[in-house]
């Protein structure tokens, strides 16, 4: 059991919807997009939600702003060197066990984030990166609010 399961307290953790445009792709040698934007991906490779798609993040660490942990846990788990943009959301995610009791409790910090170098592959704590369409999720079977979070980013970038 890991010290973010069955917490005294919620975990801050923070995330990234990292918005890639066609030229910054371009310029930093990644393959071609298949829109005029996409949103960087990780799949977990451990719990919770061993598996599944979702935006780059992690837990803080004590002594760590939210904007270099979230530039810490870009580069960790996709290889890239972002620059951390407007808050877009904040919110709760709780999973309960078996029995009803909190599993996990996260209090989550999500950002607009920018690629300025590096090429996305996995590291440390996720299976896969991917460059996803926006407009295309579905494959991705992202949650509702990771859904609802790269839409609010989306809008947040002219």
């Amino acid at each position: 059991m890991s010290e973010r399961e069955y917490p005294a307290r919620p975990v801050v953790g923070v995330g990234a919807v990292i918005l890639v445009g066609r030229e910054t792709a371009s310029a930093l040698g990644w393959e071609p997009l298949a829109g005029d934007r996409g949103v960087v991906l990780v799949q977990r490779r451990f719990p919770p939600l061993a598996g599944t798609w979702s935006l780059p993040g992690g837990g803080l660490e004590v002594g760590e702003t939210l904007p270099t942990g979230v530039a810490r846990e870009v580069l960790e788990e996709t290889g890239l060197t972002v620059d951390v943009g407007a808050v877009v959301d904040v919110f709760d995610r709780i999973m309960l066990d078996g029995d009803g009791r909190v599993q996990y409790h996260f209090v989550l910090v999500d950002y607009v984030c920018t690629a300025v170098a590096g090429r996305p592959q996995a590291g440390s704590d996720v299976a896969a990166v991917a460059v996803a369409d926006p407009g295309r999720l579905a494959a991705y079977h992202l949650t509702d609010k990771a859904i609802e979070v790269i839409a609010k980013a989306m809008n947040h970038v002219v």
